[in-house]
């Protein structure tokens, strides 16, 4: 998500590349484009000039909306997401805890946008000629 936020107005992106430039497998990348597409954070362009685009502008998508379709409840423990699975839920102190941690991270996960991920790349790298722009 990051790759496409990169080369936003560049046009489409071609799944080839995205594994080349993040040195993963494109096999593992088209298991991951489904439900991104699904979810409508990515959409696909056919024909020769196809290949993939941002489904929404990045400062509309956050990492909790990427890892929520990628993973599925972002919990840490059963038992703050499903209270009823444990019986000492209503008078544990590490639910408690567990509940208060599970919070805090979904708090950064949704302020973090893939326009603020692109702004805090080009200040680590301080590289705009690799991508064009």
């Amino acid at each position: 998500m990051l790759d496409l936020a990169l080369r936003q107005g560049n046009g489409p992106v071609l799944l080839r590349e995205i594994a080349q430039r993040q040195e993963i497998s494109e096999k593992y990348l088209w298991q991951l484009i489904n439900p991104l597409k699904a979810a409508g954070l990515i959409k696909s362009i056919r024909g020769a000039h196809g290949g993939y685009l941002l489904g929404k502008r990045p400062e509309e998508v956050n990492l909790r909306q990427i890892l929520s379709v990628l993973e599925g409840p972002l919990c840490l423990v059963d038992c703050v997401e499903h209270p009823s699975s444990c019986d000492r839920s209503p008078a544990c102190i590490a639910h408690d805890v567990w509940t208060e941690a599970a919070q805090g991270i979904l708090k950064v996960l949704e302020s973090m946008t893939l326009d603020k991920m692109v702004e805090g790349h080009f200040k680590k790298t301080d590289s705009f000629a690799e991508y064009n722009i």
